[in-house]
């Protein structure tokens, strides 16, 4: 399909560069491709009323490390260079893929140094591979546990490009850019769905009788770069490592077969689940590295439901939500949400998206 068909235009000030408070004050609009009305502008905290007693969430865990790196290129005979890296992609105990600032002047051989704000603190890494994009691979030489314990002694929040470039991470994103329930380390970016939930109304779905899974997809730096191809056939994503344990595996089939609908919060869980359904639905237990690219026509297996935030224009994101309930629908409904002045991206407001029938 051709990627302009996703492109809307957005205006700056529907941009949310900090989140509600509280979180599930945010507004949220409901979207029911084959129901009237088909769009309904509602609260985060009336998502229970939505749902019916055996229906269950499916939430994403991963947890957002401090994977924004700043520091200097040393290499033999040259010059000290300031080099930015955005670790995205963990291939082992002290190997990353990241996104590399400035990628031409970086070479395989490099040693980068990367410090805390005061100077403390120092990480050292090799440049061991360079590869499409200003990718490159990263080898520390710290391991394991250890190099965990630096990146949070060293790293930044890697906030999104259309937040960052607007103002600079502070201390409240630690906690502002992290669900609630997260708890496995690994993601570059939050799985923003989520970030909407408090205790009280994951309290109060529970007692509405709703079920709450959770599965694990290390979210990436790829989330925030653009298609820049002409066509969706063109474009190539990158990977994102996640698993689907086998007990939440046979929890979510048993919901399935008594009639429950599985809803998932945000586009993370979707594509995961999704990576581990079967043709009939079934999901299975899966751990692997997923780059799942849904645009419209494609058939969606397990998923019934869709709680996500607003997306950015020509993004898969946009292109994954066109798939879940249409594309006519989805452009009215971004439409409608940009002339009433909801919050967009990352902080911004939720959504609730019922598939559209086949």
């Amino acid at each position: 399909m051709r990627v302009d068909l996703f492109d809307f235009d957005l205006p700056d000030e529907n941009i949310a560069l900090r989140p509600a408070d509280p979180r599930d004050s945010a507004r949220m609009l409901l979207i029911r491709p084959d129901g009237t009305p088909a769009l309904e502008d509602r609260i985060v905290s009336e998502l229970p009323s939505f749902l019916k007693p055996g229906d269950a969430l499916v939430f994403n865990d991963t947890k957002v490390i401090p994977a924004q790196l700043e520091g200097i290129r040393k290499r033999d005979g040259g010059e000290d260079v300031p080099v930015s890296a955005t670790l995205h992609l963990r291939k082992a105990d002290n190997l990353w893929h990241a996104f590399a600032r400035p990628g031409k002047r970086i070479k395989v051989g490099d040693r980068l140094y990367f410090a805390a704000a005061d100077g403390s603190a120092e990480l050292v890494a090799e440049v061991t591979e360079k590869r499409e994009g200003g990718e490159v691979a990263l080898t520390f030489a710290a391991r394991g546990a250890l190099l965990d314990e630096a990146l949070m002694r060293v790293g930044h929040v890697p906030l999104p490009p259309y937040i960052a470039s607007k103002r600079a991470e502070d201390g409240k994103d630690r906690d502002d850019y992290q669900t609630v329930y997260a708890r496995e380390n690994g993601a570059v970016a939050a799985p923003t769905a989520g970030l909407h939930f408090t205790p009280r109304l994951l309290t109060a779905l529970e007692e509405a009788g709703i079920e709450k899974h959770f599965v694990t997809l290390h979210v990436g730096a790829g989330t925030f770069l653009p298609v820049k191809a002409d066509d969706t056939d063109d474009h190539k994503m990158h990977f994102e490592r996640g698993i689907v344990t086998p007990e939440t595996a046979e929890a979510l089939n048993a919901v399935k077969a008594r009639g429950g609908r599985i809803v998932s919060v945000g586009t993370t869980s979707l594509r995961l689940l999704e990576s581990a359904a079967a043709e009939d639905g079934t999901i299975g237990a899966w751990e692997g590295e997923t780059g799942i690219f849904i645009t419209p026509g494609y058939r969606f297996r397990a998923v019934d439901m869709l709680m996500t935030n607003f997306h950015l224009p020509k993004s898969t994101l946009f292109m994954l939500v066109s798939a879940f309930s249409g594309l006519d629908t989805m452009r009215a409904a971004y439409a409608h949400a940009i002339g009433t002045g909801y919050r967009f991206y990352s902080y911004g407001d939720s959504s609730l998206l019922f598939r559209k029938d086949r």
